[in-house]
C-alpha cells in the first residue's frame, strides 16, 4: 500500500488520509496510486489488494479485458458505432493514448475539436459502458509520427533530448498537461467517472534508465490524478524492466502469442519487481504492424484465441493491443528504424488495420468471434445489436490531370509561402513543417566531368531529382541511395523534392525531416565541390489547402495534353481531380492499383499516402461518414507514375472496391 500524495494547500494527515483546509474545512478522498483509504459511498475508488493480488472496484475483486481503440484513427462520427462493436464482445474496459502532437500542432496552437474531441470520446466510451485506461505518454510510440511527440519541439529545440530530463522537455511537458489534465478531472473514477488507470511514459525501461525523469513525470502526472485513479507503467518482458519502474507506481508488462509459451517466466519478471499485486498484460497483441515494403503482418485466430484464455486463466487482466486498428489518415503515419536488428529505415503503411480483432472499417472478423467466445468464458457477454455499415463498391473514376506541383500555379496554390534562401538547405523543422514536401533548389556549377557524381551526406526520407524540372532519378533514405550521376548539358538548376515518409515512432532519437550534410558534386581531380545557396520552399499539403485550391478552381482547364498522357511524371508531382457519384453512402476502399507513389484526397478529407508499387497495401479506406449522396469530389497528388490507362486517349483511374486490398504488391493490370 501506498500513502496519498501531499496537496499543495495546506494538509494534514487524519488516519492515512487528508483533510484539506480550502477557504472551509472539507473531507478529501485519499486513493493515492493504489493505496486504500475511506471515501464517500457514492464515489468510485480504484484500487489493490495485495493479499488477494487483485485489484479493487469499490471494495470489490475486479478483473478487466480490454481492447484498444485509439480515437485519432477512426472519424468521430464512426467513434460509437466502433465502441458498442467492441463493448459487444464482451470487453468491459477501453486502452487509448494521447497523441500530443495531434492537440498541440504548433507551439501555443491547442485543437480540441473534431477527430481530436478527446471529452467527447472518452464520454461516449462511458456511456457504452467501458472503464477507461488512459495512456498520456506523453510518448505513445504507437507507430504515429514521431511517437506522438510534437515536430515542433525539434524547431524550438534543435538540441533537444526527448523522454528526459531535459529542462526544455520537461517545461514543455508540463505546459501540455497543464492544458490536458483539467480537462479530464471529471472522468477520473475517484470523482465519478469511468477512467481508472492511467499511464506514467510508455515501455520506458527498453529506451533508458533515466529515473530521474521518470520520477519527476510521476509526480507531474499525480499532481493532476490526485489519487482519484491508478498510476501505472508498461515494459517489455527483458532485463530492462527494471529501469521502468517507477516507485509507488503499478508495474505492468506487454507480450503476444509468440511469447505465451513463457508466461511463467515473464510473470516471474514481474514478480521480481513487485511481488504482490494483480497481474496484468498491457499490450497482448492479437495483430501486427505492417511496413511498406514488406508483406502484411498477419496472426492466426485461433492462436491468438488459445493464448488469450492462458492468460486470463491466471487470473490476470489483459488489453488486446489493437483490438480496432483504425487507420492514419493524412501523414501521421511514423516510421522505424533498426527495428529487432534490423538495419535502415522502414516506413509504417496508411493503414492500422494490424490485422487486430476488428478489421480497419470496424467490422466483425473470425477472429472477433473466437477472441469473443473466450473472453465469455471469463466475463458476462452483453446482449448488444450492431448495425454495421454497408461496404460498397462505387466502381471506375477518370481523373482530370488539372495542376503541376512545380510549375508557378502549383507553387502559389501549395508552398507555404516565398521560398527561404540560406547557404544551407532548411530542414522541415527549420521550417516548421510537420509534414509533406519540401522542394530544394540551387544553381549547379560549371561541370568538368560528364557524368559527375552528385552525393548527399543524408536525405530524410526520399527525394525526387530534377534538372530545370526534368527528373533524373529518386534517392531514398530506405534503400540508402544517397547519390547519383549528372551529365553536362542538363540544365543548370538543381532541384531536389524531399517528401517526409514519417517520423521514426520507436526509440525517438531526434529524427528531423529534409537535407543534412554537404550536398556536393565530383570534380575532375576526385574531390567534391560543395554546393551552396539554397531555396528552400515548403508544400504542407494540408487537406484544407489542397480543397481550397479545388474550390476556387473548379472550371479549371486540364494540363496540356502531352504532359497529360505521360505514364511516368518527368516534370514533378501532378494533382489529378475527379468527381465519384454515390447513390447511397456506405464504406469503401480506393483502389490505387498501377499508381506510384503520393496522397489521396476525397470531399477535402486526407485519407493519408498509398504506395502500390511497393505494397503491401493498396487500397486506401474511405469511411461512410465522409462522403454524401450526391457528387463527392476526389483528388489524386501524385509523385511518380499514374495508372497505365493514361497511356493512349484514355484519362487516368481509380476504382472504389467494397473489399480492402492489403496483402499484395500492385500490378499493372487495368482496373475494371
Amino acid at each position: 500500500m501506498t500513502s496519498c500524495r501531499r496537496n499543495r494547500k495546506l494538509t494534514m494527515a487524519v488516519s492515512g488520509c487528508l483533510i484539506i483546509a480550502v477557504m472551509a474545512l472539507t473531507v478529501g478522498l485519499c486513493v493515492g496510486l493504489g493505496g486504500d483509504t475511506d471515501a464517500p459511498e457514492e464515489q468510485q475508488r480504484f484500487t489493490i489488494d495485495h493479499e488477494a493480488n487483485t485489484f479493487l472496484l469499490d471494495g470489490q475483486p475486479f478483473r478487466y479485458v480490454s481492447g484498444s481503440f485509439h480515437y485519432f484513427r477512426a472519424v468521430p462520427e464512426s467513434w460509437r458505432s466502433r465502441l458498442r462493436t467492441m463493448r459487444a464482445s464482451g470487453l468491459n474496459a477501453l486502452d487509448t493514448y494521447v497523441e500530443w502532437s495531434l492537440h498541440n500542432p504548433h507551439d501555443g496552437e491547442y485543437n480540441w475539436e473534431g477527430i481530436a474531441d478527446l471529452v467527447k470520446f472518452l464520454e461516449i466510451a462511458q456511456e457504452e459502458d467501458f472503464y477507461i485506461i488512459l495512456r498520456p505518454g506523453p510518448y505513445i510510440c504507437a507507430e504515429r509520427d514521431n511517437g506522438g511527440l510534437p515536430h515542433w519541439l525539434f524547431t524550438k529545440y534543435p538540441s533537444i533530448k526527448m523522454r528526459t530530463n531535459d529542462p526544455n522537455y520537461i517545461s514543455e511537458v508540463g505546459k501540455w498537461y497543464a492544458e490536458l489534465m483539467p480537462r479530464l478531472q471529471h472522468l477520473f473514477v475517484g470523482n465519478g467517472g469511468k477512467i481508472i488507470m492511467v499511464q506514467v511514459e510508455n515501455e520506458y525501461g527498453d529506451y533508458a534508465c533515466d529515473h530521474d525523469y521518470l520520477n519527476w513525470l510521476r509526480d507531474e502526472t499525480e499532481k493532476y490524478v490526485s489519487g482519484k485513479a491508478l498510476l501505472f507503467t508498461v515494459d517489455i518482458p527483458n532485463e530492462k524492466m527494471s529501469c521502468g519502474k517507477i516507485e509507488n507506481v503499478f508495474a505492468t508488462t506487454d507480450f503476444g502469442i509468440d511469447r505465451i509459451n513463457e508466461i511463467d517466466k515473464i510473470w516471474a519478471m514481474l514478480r521480481a519487481l513487485q511481488p504482490t499485486g494483480p497481474l496484468v498484460n498491457s499490450e497482448f497483441y492479437p495483430g501486427w504492424l505492417t511496413h511498406w515494403q514488406e508483406q502484411n503482418q498477419r496472426r492466426d485466430g485461433q492462436e491468438v484465441a488459445n493464448a488469450l484464455r492462458t492468460i486470463l486463466s491466471y487470473n490476470a487482466s489483459v488489453n488486446l493491443y489493437m483490438f480496432f486498428g483504425g487507420t492514419n489518415f493524412g501523414f501521421t503515419a511514423g516510421a522505424n528504424y533498426n527495428l529487432d536488428g534490423g538495419i535502415g529505415y522502414a516506413a509504417d503503411i496508411t493503414s492500422y488495420d494490424y490485422d487486430a480483432v476488428m478489421d480497419e472499417a470496424g467490422g466483425v472478423t473470425t477472429k472477433y468471434n473466437l477472441v469473443k467466445a473466450v473472453i465469455g468464458e471469463f466475463l458476462p457477454l452483453p446482449e448488444i445489436t450492431l448495425n454495421p455499415a454497408k461496404r460498397l463498391a462505387y466502381g471506375r473514376v477518370e481523373l482530370t490531370p488539372k495542376l503541376a506541383l512545380l510549375s508557378t500555379e502549383g507553387r502559389a496554390a501549395l508552398s507555404k509561402g516565398d521560398p527561404v534562401e540560406a547557404i544551407k538547405p532548411k530542414t522541415f523543422e527549420e521550417l516548421d513543417l510537420y509534414s509533406g514536401l519540401v522542394l530544394y533548389e540551387t544553381e549547379l556549377p560549371s561541370m568538368d566531368l560528364d557524368p559527375a557524381l552528385l552525393k548527399i551526406d543524408q536525405i530524410n526520407d526520399r527525394a525526387h531529382v530534377f534538372v530545370d524540372q526534368e527528373l533524373v532519378g529518386t534517392l531514398s533514405r530506405e534503400a540508402q541511395i544517397y547519390s547519383l550521376p549528372l551529365s553536362k548539358g542538363w540544365g543548370s538548376t538543381l532541384q531536389l523534392l524531399v517528401e517526409n515518409q514519417g517520423r521514426v515512432n520507436f526509440y525517438i532519437s531526434n529524427d528531423t525531416k529534409g537535407i543534412f550534410g554537404e550536398v556536393s558534386l565530383q570534380l575532375h581531380n576526385g574531390g567534391y565541390l560543395p554546393l551552396e545557396n539554397w531555396r528552400s520552399t515548403a508544400y504542407p499539403l494540408e487537406q484544407s489547402a489542397v480543397e481550397l485550391w479545388r474550390r476556387e478552381h473548379t472550371d479549371q482547364k486540364a494540363l496540356d495534353p502531352l504532359l497529360a498522357r505521360q505514364r511516368i511524371l518527368r516534370n514533378g508531382p501532378i494533382l489529378y481531380t475527379g468527381s465519384l457519384t454515390v447513390a447511397e453512402v456506405g464504406d469503401t476502399y480506393l483502389n490505387m492499383a498501377g499508381w506510384g507513389k503520393g496522397v489521396a484526397y476525397v470531399n477535402g478529407f486526407n485519407l493519408g499516402r498509398y504506395w502500390p508499387v511497393a505494397g503491401p497495401q493498396v487500397t486506401l479506406y474511405v469511411p461512410n461518414e465522409i462522403l454524401k449522396v450526391g457528387e463527392n469530389s476526389l483528388m489524386i497528388l501524385e509523385y511518380q507514375r499514374v495508372n497505365k490507362t493514361a497511356t493512349g486517349e484514355d484519362l487516368p483511374a481509380v476504382q472504389f472496391d467494397a473489399v480492402a486490398q492489403l496483402d499484395g504488391e500492385s500490378g499493372d493490370v487495368p482496373l475494371k
